[in-house]
């Protein structure tokens, strides 16, 4: 490993942090060269993860690459350790990605008070938090970087939300704290409870992962669990802990709102598939029903809830209810398929995702309004908007061929065949249940479509000139649904990456998946 491998990864990490620092000394006056900054800190950020995307050893993908473990807080034995394998690559080539197309539309699109400075300051700050989250292998700093998206997220919907943008800030901060309490606490209980080999305690990942919770009595491996499910899934949100999200989403600037359901909400499944399952496996077990349950409850409450919704961007929000729920029922699975299909599916969805609420934003920003009702005629209009609307509706919904279909069809599929020890009848009742949750889906993307796309021009704007999509939209959103197909078509790019450190995870389940097709007993590979 060379010198600038070596300090490759705490670039991608600390670089849009000092970017941060630098704008705090351009005067707010200057605002192309604000923007310009932080477009070229996002930019350069990019570039370092590009060149680690290019000399990631795509044979080991399973093994931590450009690792860095030096000493930190010594007291707690905490140590700066960050490393990257297959399943932290995605999420962060996502994050840097998802970046860097938020600065691109905000060229024209900041929102009132007309702020840039402060604006774009929080963006960089949440995307060393987004970063940092998604490659710390200790404890202490996962902790950190969790922590350090929720202080700007909280500033941008307080500041540049909606109307009731005060109430949802603090719901949304209050409740994400509370979880965090919960999971600090779990996390203290690893450190004193699991003793390694050489009689030493430690909250590094990598080592409580190899023991698998050796030393702790069950019932406390449920307890630590407990603490850790409630601060991940707060953050997901499965039900019943989703009530914050809908308020969030519907406050924030379209520009929070994309990154809340691009990067901030897989936070949460990331932490389940890092931390949870591969250190307290036996623990992981006994919480996968219920954790099953939960996920089928939020796909088909998250489905009701976007047929009840007459605000564009809040049913988009409860669709990430239902959409995070097939997520999280690949990762109950405890499968190698399951949670190949759970990580693809929090890639396609913060595809989709992200990009519905870029459109819901600039629809607002057009009609200024999100009401349905007083929506219709976008093809008439914007046409090369609607048919974008229309294209991630089918993206959103499933159907073969975009990059939805492998996020729902192979989790759905793992039902079928759970862990050995899991209850097989229960898991596939999720199955069917599941499917009519994809039906559900169906039914409330096509209605949305249909009411702000299809029909006339309402009476209000029939002579209004509706600008059609603007230059920084063209380049932010184009490499949005080019992926959407790649992926949709290649879906290898990711499942390659993925399967080898996936099968490490599941390793301690003695995973013995049920073949669909012949009956027999085999290892399952998506």
């Amino acid at each position: 490993m060379n010198a600038f491998d070596h300090w490759a990864l705490s670039g991608a990490v600390f670089i849009p942090i000092l970017g941060a620092v630098l704008l705090a000394f351009v005067p707010k006056r200057l605002e192309v060269e604000i923007k310009a900054v932080a477009l070229l800190t996002t930019v350069v950020t990019a570039g370092v993860g590009v060149y680690l995307l290019a000399h990631f050893d795509y044979d080991k993908t399973h093994q931590l690459q450009y690792a860095v473990d030096r000493s930190w807080i010594d007291v707690i034995s905490s140590r700066y350790h960050i490393g990257l394998d297959g399943i932290s690559l995605p999420m962060l080539a996502l994050s840097m990605f998802i970046s860097v197309l938020c600065i691109v539309y905000s060229w024209d699109h900041f929102p009132e008070p007309h702020n840039p400075k402060a604006f774009l300051i929080l963006l960089l700050v949440l995307e060393t938090g987004m970063n940092g989250t998604f490659v710390a292998q200790d404890l202490i700093l996962f902790f950190v970087f969790f922590e350090l998206v929720l202080l700007p997220m909280y500033f941008m919907i307080g500041v540049w939300g909606g109307p009731n943008r005060q109430y949802a800030s603090i719901k949304f901060f209050l409740v994400t704290l509370f979880g965090s309490a919960l999971m600090i606490l779990s996390f203290l209980a690893l450190y004193f409870k699991v003793t390694l080999p050489d009689g030493s305690h430690t909250f590094d990942i990598v080592k409580l992962a190899s023991v698998h919770g050796a030393g702790i009595a069950h019932g406390a491996q449920l307890l630590i669990f407990g603490g850790l499910f409630i601060g991940f899934a707060i953050k997901v949100p499965m039900f019943p802990f989703h009530t914050w999200l809908p308020d969030a989403h519907t406050e924030a600037p379209t520009v929070g709102s994309v990154i809340l359901a691009a990067i901030l909400l897989k936070l949460g499944t990331y932490g389940f598939i890092r931390i949870a399952i591969p250190i307290l496996p036996e623990a992981a077990k006994s919480w996968a029903p219920w954790i099953g349950v939960l996920a089928v409850i939020g796909i088909i409450y998250g489905a009701l809830g976007c047929l009840a919704q007459r605000d564009m961007k809040r049913l988009i929000a409860f669709s990430s209810i239902a959409h995070m729920g097939f997520v999280m029922l690949g990762i109950s699975t405890l499968t190698t398929y399951g949670i190949n299909a759970a990580i693809f599916g929090m890639v396609a969805h913060g595809l989709i995702t992200g990009m519905l609420f870029f459109l819901a934003g600039s629809i607002q920003e057009r009609f200024h309004t999100r009401e349905l009702d007083r929506l219709g005629g976008l093809l008439l209009q914007a046409p090369r908007m609607g048919w974008i609307l229309g294209f991630c509706a089918m993206a959103s919904l499933g159907l073969p061929g975009l990059a939805g279909f492998w996020g729902e069809f192979p989790a759905i599929l793992s039902t079928y065949s759970p862990a050995v020890g899991l209850n097989l009848a229960l898991f596939r009742t999720f199955m069917v249940i599941a499917s009519i949750g994809t039906v559900l889906a169906a039914g409330y993307l096509l209605w949305m479509l249909q009411r702000v796309a299809f029909g006339t021009v309402k009476a209000e704007f029939e002579h209004e000139h509706i600008h059609d999509m603007h230059g920084p939209e063209y380049l932010a959103w184009t490499p949005i649904l080019v992926l959407i197909v790649l992926l949709g078509v290649v879906p290898g790019i990711v499942f390659r990456v993925t399967d080898k450190p996936v099968q490490k995870v599941t390793v301690a389940h003695v995973e013995q998946r049920r073949s669909v097709v012949t009956g027999q007993t085999a290892v399952g590979q998506p």
